[in-house]
């Protein structure tokens, strides 16, 4: 009986314990969530990075009142710097009247940091470098993509006469996406690749031309620009 009393006993510990780091993870989150509340009801401006998970709260300004060119560089150099840190979400404040800039990192309470170049680095991947198990995740999706590529490059359907990419190009060749932009006669304006990819789609092979973000676009710019590995970038060349 005394067991299994210590036993209960010892659960109901635990649980607390549990209750207490939930609401102190809740409180942290609050926290942040109070701050932008309160800085959209401010003369300030938020500024998001693009991956959305990166917010710069400029102090002074209104939304979309435009910030002096210097201000502006500064809002998007600690944007710039924050994308370091991947996954993490961080929550940035210029104050108005100090020189110090305030993060919150994925929640937690703002600490301060002087300048932009003493951002706390042990935030990148947690202090830690890629695992192999990361990279080889990274290294097989986009093979995947190559793959497709591939095998969309040396596929007749594309078109519908019976000429498939690698009948002109053989592994891609004579095709230079580390010349593009340039300024191509056949279209008489600068081109992209995949602007040139459509022109063959097009002609050639009297196919429809593929949209910007078709994945067989994509996936054979990736195909292409694969078999120029190493190659040095020279937009413009001829």
């Amino acid at each position: 009986m005394k067991t299994t009393h210590k036993m209960f006993m010892g659960l109901i510990a635990i649980l607390m314990m549990y209750a207490a780091s939930v609401n102190a993870d809740n409180n942290s989150a609050t926290n942040v969530s109070n701050v932008i509340q309160q800085s959209n009801e401010q003369s300030v401006q938020i500024v998001t990075a693009c991956d959305g998970k990166k917010k710069v709260i400029v102090e002074g300004y209104k939304e979309g009142e435009p910030m002096p060119e210097q201000k502006a560089r500064e809002v998007a150099k600690l944007l710039t710097a924050l994308m370091g840190y991947c996954e993490e979400e961080i929550t940035a404040k210029i104050p108005e009247t100090e020189i110090a800039i305030q993060l919150s990192i994925n929640g937690d309470p703002f600490i301060s940091v002087t300048a932009i170049e003493e951002l706390p680095l042990v935030l990148v991947h947690g202090g830690k470098p890629h695992t192999e198990r990361e990279k080889r995740i990274w290294a097989a999706e986009l093979n995947r993509m190559i793959d497709t590529g591939y095998k969309i490059f040396h596929d007749p359907t594309l078109g519908t006469n019976g000429i498939s990419c690698d009948m002109c190009h053989p592994n891609a060749s004579n095709t230079h996406p580390e010349t593009y932009p340039k300024f191509q006669t056949q279209t008489k304006k600068a081109a992209l690749l995949r602007d040139m990819i459509n022109w063959c789609i097009e002609n050639p092979q009297e196919g429809k031309k593929l949209s910007d973000d078709d994945p067989r676009m994509k996936a054979l710019e990736a195909y292409i620009i694969s078999e120029r590995t190493g190659v040095i970038l020279e937009p413009g060349k001829h």
